[in-house]
């Protein structure tokens, strides 16, 4: 291929526009070349697309892919865990890169809030050469220093796409707001985040987990992926009534720790009272500014509350979630929580899916 397609983001609630762009005919050191297969559509795309968050346009959208090397920098020839990489290898990658060097990634040990970071499908515009830096492509070039991870045969790529940025997204939340064996768990909102959530929480030993969300076949997919109870949003849509269901799901006192992962503000100051006194609320949500919300931070001090944030991940949790969905059930559920598969050129149509919630995980397949 001398040239490849791509669905460009050009401005904020327009469609995107497609583009042919030069593949690269040679590449650096350290760089790799990759045929895209299937690419993730994911929530954060909905909010580049609204506009929710500063990022140089035109760009190509897209930050869960797996595809197939093409070619190979000089000194490319072993992945993120030491396994020796070739061309045809299906592999994936972590999203992001970050400098090593800055305040946040060295005294601090936070890469995820490096001042330098860069994630693929959202701050390279498509103006600049290589131009190719987003999955909504037929071909995307990788940077030296990309985390790279080849595939085992055994997982099959809409396993790992099913669970998505979510996956890795929530292995490091709850890395930070560990949940202990015996914990009562509530998560706020079925899409892919909580979905990962409710996965990443069965499997660290919650005792009881209870989803609350929507729409209908999202809450089917949550009682799927083992949720004990479930709760829809437009059948209870009380916050008292929603309250005293969670309550009498978890005990009297509150859940042990509530996650939130809806993305909407006003969530926030409903999940802090469902949580018990002494509890943990986990924000995992909020990724774009969608907004403020009035907040009495008295409910904090008077619950003895534990309130923490979390922001993307870093390539051990791409290491983890692949052994996670490799070694257990999960790569079957999370490969069956894919409903919709588009087309490149529906890229579009795969977009306002996911923005009308109307299934759970949408990809973009490349044939």
């Amino acid at each position: 291929m001398t040239t490849a397609r791509a669905a460009v983001l050009v401005a904020p609630h327009q469609p995107l526009e497609f583009h042919e762009y030069p593949v690269p005919d040679a590449l650096a050191p350290g760089e790799l070349l990759i045929r895209v297969e299937m690419a993730g559509i994911c929530g954060t795309d909905v909010h580049l697309w609204k506009g929710e968050l500063p990022i140089p346009l035109p760009v190509i959208l897209g930050h869960e892919t797996v595809g197939r090397i093409a070619a190979l920098g000089e000194g490319v020839e072993r992945d993120w865990r030491g396994g020796p990489l070739a061309v045809g290898d299906r592999v994936t990658w972590a999203s992001s890169i970050v400098c090593g060097e800055c305040y946040y990634c060295q005294t601090k040990r936070q890469p995820t809030r490096c001042v330098s970071r860069k994630a693929y499908g959202i701050s390279y515009p498509a103006t600049q050469a290589p131009h190719l830096r987003g999955g909504y492509a037929e071909m995307i070039a990788l940077r030296a220093g990309t985390a790279v991870f080849k595939l085992p045969d055994t997982l099959a790529p809409e396993a790992l796409l099913g669970g998505g940025c979510a996956l890795t997204t929530a292995l490091h939340g709850l890395e930070r707001a560990p949940v202990q064996p015996g914990d009562t768990v509530v998560i706020q909102g079925s899409g892919p985040v909580g979905l990962a959530a409710l996965a990443v929480a069965r499997e660290a030993g919650a005792s009881r987990t209870v989803m609350i969300g929507g729409p209908p076949h999202r809450l089917r997919i949550a009682r799927d992926f083992g949720a004990d109870a479930v709760i829809d949003i437009d059948e209870v849509s009380s916050l008292e009534a929603r309250r005293e269901l969670v309550f009498a799901a978890v005990g009297p006192f509150g859940a042990d720790c509530v996650i939130e992962c809806v993305g909407h503000p006003a969530a926030v100051n409903e999940g802090i009272l469902l949580a018990r006194d002494g509890g943990q609320y986990l924000v995992l949500g909020q990724y774009a500014d969608a907004g403020n919300i009035a907040f009495n931070p008295h409910t904090i001090t008077r619950k003895q509350l534990r309130v923490i944030g979390s922001w993307g991940f870093e390539p051990r949790h791409v290491s983890a979630a692949i052994d996670l969905l490799e070694r257990t059930d999960w790569k079957h559920r999370f490969a069956g929580g894919i409903t919709h598969r588009f087309p490149l050129a529906q890229a579009n149509e795969a977009l306002m899916c996911v923005r009308d919630c109307l299934g759970g995980k949408t990809v973009l397949v490349n044939s």
